[in-house]
């Protein structure tokens, strides 16, 4: 037997997967294009395998004669051929963190950090008891909120190809598979990656949003539905057997996942009332049609005779109740109630949706009130089973049943609407001056609008009026907000529980969705009642600096520190990563976030008001994205108070909830970090005030240094739009959400996900990295070494500055400087283009070093080993699909813009963003 290195050993299973999958795509390209077109990748494959790991420089101009060469047709056959490899190799490592996660759990080891067994055992460790984190728990909420946004590059269809792929190869790995099952398997393998071939990458049209939210809802099916229910369920079950006194206690259902697809206005023209209700309709259906599905398997499993066993009281009304009269089921009365309750929900399906259900129930009956009648009827059927011996069946699916239906209602998912301050400001002084031409809310200034709004909210009186006539913007504000009154009296409350408002600035701006509320009955001042959270979103940074002052004010006015006593004192504020990147970069982005966060834990504080942090993290870097579990235990104390929201965003839902065992891994460490982040967090908000002073300094020059390049550089809008696939990506049919927010080229305007995407594209990753090293630069001149020293102590010592590190060192590693060199000569301007990129390069460099020396690691990503090699492995196959994009972006801009060029830049942006994964 040969040596290994144990850590090569553990990875040998993945390198065999890669190998098999690729064996099987190569055999695949050979049979359905040709031995040539074969022989063409193999050859561009081996060459680009040289050059990255020996550093063979012959290998790379091989390599990029024979790229140079390709004829249209061929380019696209290699684009797709290293495109699917990219995606191939992602099933295989999700595999393989699935088998090594296995493999700890079948061994016994300790629990891995970011578990949730890992998180109560320093519980238990602590001495807290079960009354402790039943507190906890009672209070406590955690929810991934899915949103749509115009870079997601991947199809359902693509998707459905992938998940098939990974189940023959969960199969292979756990089974003991005898010869001919072997052989079954190796041919549905080769039958999946040949439909994978051959189903199309691209979208032909432009997605509506109803297009998203069936992809969104996608995600229910592959995870989510049962995912949730059975992370409880292990929940539970583990606090029982550590702690007796926990006894058959259930968790309230404090973990859901939100949405924003339906909801989202800001900037998209497409999101209106109509397509709210439709949304909300479709959620609902999905989640009936569940509900039913389960009843029926329950029925046909608990054929539980009556003289064989007790049943309770409250069990056989139910069972008599039911519309059920067939004669073989008399005795079986927990399959009459289950009939029963099919019946009943089959009628809530209609008298919900306005068309039967696919399958119809045996006679018709009354529909529920609301969720919580059915949750009733299934504990019915719960206590019955368990009181009378039969608790290994109420343990089973009856259990993920009730649990499910705790937690996604009739509503599904709860979707946020959202809308840009300044639509709010201009449809508020719309219905003002209607009705009083005299009053100009737009010419008060802050304080005379406060005035004016609170002067609204406490007249009985409402401001629109059927017979006046408004503006198209006003009139489709208010259907929104009458469409969430409906969706409330017809799913509940929690269906559409949230307004954001994004770009606040003021309290005014959060006055003015108040006022709004009250037009359509979400908020009812006599009652003193309000119906949904109102939420601001502060996203630049001048307005997270001013994120504190804004919520003292707004606490400081009676009327509304009144409306939050019927919102439980509890009151959320979202921080905007990604528009605070592109306004200031990476740093300063991440240190304005955590000093509004200390703001916001003071001035909570003070007022008596619960806060729930709202992140609106992207999936890279450069957007706030990165590890979540170290990002949630880096915020400062008191930020994470048994509450937390983030977004996940476009490709990162995919790599996290399409497969179902890694989408309960992701939920379980948000769940993991809220708790360990709550309990065991540092009192004090904040670290030693010189590691606060040495922050301000470094986030000032690295402030400077990026606003100087993006904001201030003559030629640098010219420069991004030219060396980099902006323009191609705003024209891919990927989202129904245009790239910018107003018809211009402006950086200002443009939407800070596509701003991130198209720099990870050409490898260069600007908005994760610019401006750190001239910040230390700048540090270390000032402070000497030791300013160096304590920059070390930093990063040994706080979790925040490490976390931030930690981030950085990743997106480094996935850039480039000689890929991105290419894309630089796509700037026709030879002078703009020596203007910028050596300072760019000049700038990687500073950071790389650095960091390096700050971090203590002789390498980029030593601390990660795992995703080194990742990286590592992935590069030969990315470098070529880099290549052929800078060619085609050079000929069609050219002029050459027939179709197979344009096919081929949208497959390569697909290919690339998959070989990152988390890019955009």
């Amino acid at each position: 037997m040969s040596e290994h290195h144990p850590s090569e050993d553990k990875d040998l299973p993945l390198r065999d997967d890669i190998r098999l999958l690729g064996r099987v795509l190569g055999d695949t390209v050979r049979a359905q294009e040709g031995e040539a077109v074969f022989d063409l990748v193999e050859t561009i494959r081996q060459s680009s395998i040289r050059f990255r790991r020996h550093e063979d420089h012959a290998a790379r101009r091989e390599l990029e004669a024979t790229l140079d060469s390709l004829s249209r047709d061929q380019t696209i056959d290699v684009v797709r051929a290293f495109s699917y490899f990219s995606h191939l190799s992602n099933i295989a490592e999700d595999q393989h963190h699935i088998r090594r996660s296995r493999a700890h759990q079948i061994a016994g080891s300790a629990p891995k950090e970011g578990s949730l067994a890992h998180a109560l055992e320093r519980a238990f460790e602590a001495g807290m008891g079960s009354g402790e984190l039943a507190a906890f728990f009672d209070t406590a909420q955690v929810t991934p909120v899915l949103t749509a946004h115009p870079t997601e590059v991947q199809r359902k269809s693509i998707l459905n190809c992938q998940m098939a792929i990974a189940r023959l190869l969960d199969e292979r790995d756990r089974m003991q598979l005898t010869p001919e099952e072997r052989q079954a398997n190796d041919e549905a393998l080769r039958r999946a990656v040949l439909t994978l071939w051959q189903t199309r990458m691209l979208r032909t049209e432009k997605l509506s949003v109803m297009d998203e939210v069936s992809n969104g809802l996608s995600y229910f099916d592959y995870s989510f539905l049962r995912e949730l229910p059975r992370l409880y369920a292990n929940l539970e079950d583990r606090l029982a057997s550590r702690d007796r006194s926990w006894g058959a206690l259930e968790l309230p259902s404090f973990m859901q996942v939100g949405s924003w697809i339906g909801g989202d206005r800001d900037g998209n023209p497409f999101v209106t009332a109509e397509i709210l209700e439709k949304a909300l309709a479709t959620q609902a259906e999905k989640a009936l049609t569940f509900y039913m599905d389960e009843v029926h398997t329950l029925g046909s499993q608990l054929s539980v005779a009556q003289g064989l066993v007790s049943a309770s009281d409250a069990l056989l009304r139910l069972a008599a109740a039911s519309p059920d009269g067939s004669p073989h089921r008399s005795d079986e009365p927990y399959r009459r109630a289950l009939t029963g309750i099919y019946a009943r929900i089959a009628a809530t399906y209609v008298q919900l949706l306005g068309h039967q259900p696919p399958r119809h129930a045996v006679a018709q009956s009354a529909p529920y009130a609301g969720p919580e009648a059915l949750a009733e009827e299934l504990e019915v059927i719960h206590r019955s089973l368990t009181a009378n011996g039969l608790s290994a069946l109420a343990r089973g699916r009856l259990r993920h049943l009730r649990r499910a239906v705790g937690v996604f209602g009739f509503h599904l998912a709860p979707i946020d609407l959202r809308q840009n301050s300044d639509v709010h400001e201009r449809v508020v002084a719309e219905l003002i001056k209607a009705i009083d031409p005299a009053r100009d809310y737009l010419a008060q200034d802050e304080a005379g609008r406060v005035e004016m709004l609170l002067d609204e909210l406490a007249s009985p009186r409402l401001l629109a009026s059927p017979w006046l006539d408004y503006s198209e913007e006003t009139r489709g504000e208010l259907a929104i907000f009458r469409a969430a009154r409906a969706a409330h009296l017809r799913y509940g409350k929690a269906a559409v529980p949230n307004c954001i408002i994004s770009k606040t600035d003021d309290v005014s701006d959060i006055l003015e969705v108040a006022v709004l509320a009250k037009e359509a009955g979400l908020l009812r001042p006599a009652e003193g009642v309000l119906d949904v959270n109102i939420i601001p979103l502060f996203e630049t940074i001048g307005d997270l600096q001013n994120a504190a002052g804004v919520m003292d004010r707004l606490f400081s006015l009676p009327a509304y520190k009144a409306l939050l006593e019927s919102r439980r004192m509890e009151q959320e504020v979202m921080l905007g990563y990604s528009d605070s990147n592109k306004d200031g970069g990476f740093l300063t982005s991440g240190w304005e976030l955590y000093k509004a966060e200390i703001g916001l834990v003071g001035a909570f504080a003070r007022h008596g008001v619960r806060l729930r942090l709202f992140h609106g993290r992207g999936g890279s870097v450069g957007r706030g994205g990165g590890p979540s579990y170290q990002a949630i235990l880096a915020q400062p104390g008191g930020a994470v108070q048994g509450q937390i929201r983030l977004t996940e965003q476009g490709e990162v839902i995919a790599s996290k909830y399409a497969n179902p065992e890694v989408a309960r891994r992701n939920l379980e460490v948000l769940a993991a970090a809220t708790l360990e982040a709550t309990l065991f967090a540092p009192r004090e908000p904040a670290p030693r005030p010189e590691y606060l002073e040495a922050m301000d300094e470094l986030s000032a020059a690295a402030f400077a240094a990026y606003r100087n390049l993006v904001y201030e550089t003559d030629g640098f809008e010219q420069y991004f739009w030219e060396s980099t696939v902006i323009a191609e990506i705003a024209a891919l049919n990927i989202g129904s959400r245009p790239a910018s927010r107003k018809k211009s080229t402006a950086i200002e305007d443009l939407r800070a996900i596509p701003w991130v995407f198209s720099w990870a594209q050409c490898r260069i990753m600007l908005p994760g990295w610019y401006g750190f090293g001239s910040a230390v630069e700048a540090y270390r001149a000032k402070h000497g070494e030791a300013g160096m020293a304590r920059l070390k102590a930093m990063h040994h010592e706080w979790s925040f500055f490490a976390t931030l590190l930690s981030n950085m060192d990743m997106v480094l590693a996935k850039s480039d400087i000689a890929i991105a060199s290419r894309y630089a000569d796509l700037v026709k301007d030879a002078a703009l283009r020596q203007a910028i990129f050596p300072r760019i390069e000049a700038e990687h460099a500073r950071t790389v070093e650095t960091l390096l020396q700050i971090s203590g690691q002789a390498d980029l990503l030593d601390a990660n080993p795992l995703l080194k090699r990742s990286i590592r492995n992935r590069f030969p196959y990315l470098d070529p699909l880099n290549h052929v994009q800078v060619e085609l972006l050079h000929r069609y801009r050219d002029g050459h813009q027939d179709e197979r060029v344009r096919r081929g830049i949208h497959l390569s942006i697909n290919g690339i963003a998959a070989g990152l994964r988390n890019s955009g």
